[in-house]
């Protein structure tokens, strides 16, 4: 492997993270599509990247694009090119994604977010190896190894008819399901302090204090619904509101704030009616009486319990506030519906 090339590094000594390690190596040099399944926030890219380069075609192109970044013209537009003229605004011809990663990897991150079109273009890619550009009519010919990401579920969005069927099969030679953080324990206090290593570094500084006892028990309580990107986020923010000592406090959502805004009522119809999910400072409203501090006294508190008893207790009411409709109380909450679907799990709410 060439000194310009260095595989991506990914931390951890869970016995889940080393699993899905193993499944990545023993993939990796097969020439077969592969489906990343798994939360926002898991390294999705990072295990695509791992892919790539430790496979033949690691010295050929490694391209990468956001499916859901893109509206569907233009997403296709991107993916298989265009000739000059095709539309307004084309006005000379493009190599498209799959075009110029010929020899390569190509990464399509959040596929569930393609049109039918677009899907039935990609699978004949795949079995054929084979488009055209818009506009064109000539067939042109790619060699290219396909990895795609979700974090929704595929095959019960073939069954309602949302994702081609026959490209699930396609994707699916081998799916790489990555665990969530809160899966991961044995790995969230060696993550924290890599992060904070580097922060510190990035601030000029010689040293890491270090984290107090309070805040690693918090760290090992959080459920981390937005997984590594979120622990990155809070263990640099508390490393940089801690210069030179040590790390004695966190925070966790950097939007809590007694002077807050709240949502205007006319601003709360319009997001309701657009289906987005209500402002999370709603939840301890509308799914009140829950116990935020408990009542402290000197027989002391297991802290790893009250966290759960608050998580349990809020599940409880918001599922109660939005009629038991799992979807309905995971917009409510500001989480996927899978993460909705592992909290319930974990606390045994499932009915």
């Amino acid at each position: 492997m060439s000194a310009e090339v260095s595989l991506p590094r990914m931390i951890g000594e869970s016995a889940s993270f080393l699993e899905m390690q193993e499944h990545v190596s023993l993939v990796a040099p097969l020439n077969k599509p592969v489906l990343i399944v798994g939360e926002r926030g898991t390294g999705k890219e990072l295990i695509a990247s791992r892919l790539h380069y430790l496979s033949s075609r690691w010295q050929q192109a490694f391209l990468k694009i956001n499916c859901a970044a893109l509206s569907e013209s233009l997403l296709e537009a991107q993916l298989f090119g265009h000739e000059a003229g095709a539309f307004t605004g084309a006005s000379a011809q493009r190599k498209g994604y799959f075009e110029r990663a010929d020899g390569g990897t190509l990464f399509l991150d959040e596929l569930a977010n393609t049109s039918m079109p677009v899907q039935e273009k990609i699978l004949r890619v795949i079995e054929y190896g084979e488009f055209e550009r818009l506009g064109g009519n000539q067939t042109i010919k790619v060699d290219i190894r396909l990895v795609a990401a979700t974090n929704e579920d595929l095959p019960a969005l073939a069954r309602t008819g949302k994702f081609r069927e026959d490209l699930l099969d396609r994707l699916a030679f081998d799916v790489i399901t990555l665990p969530p953080l809160r899966s991961r324990a044995e790995d969230i206090l060696v993550l924290a302090e890599h992060y904070a290593i580097g922060m510190v570094k990035e601030m000029g500084q010689d040293f890491f204090a270090g984290f107090s006892d309070n805040v690693q028990r918090q760290l090992l309580a959080y459920s981390w619904p937005g997984n590594i990107r979120e622990l990155k986020n809070v263990v640099e923010r508390a490393v940089y509101q801690h210069p030179e000592r040590v790390v004695s406090r966190l925070v966790f959502n950097p939007f809590e704030s007694p002077y807050r805004p709240s949502v205007s009522p006319t601003r709360a119809n319009e997001v309701a009616v657009a289906g987005n999910p209500p402002d999370t400072t709603a939840v301890s409203e509308s799914a009140a009486d829950v116990q935020v501090l408990p009542v402290l006294n000197g027989s002391g508190l297991d802290f790893r319990e009250h966290i759960q008893n608050y998580e349990t207790e809020l599940l409880r009411k918001a599922l109660e506030h939005c009629q038991f409709n799992q979807r309905k109380t995971a917009s409510f909450l500001n989480l996927s519906y899978h993460q909705l679907r592992g909290y319930l799990r974990k606390y045994d709410l499932l009915s």
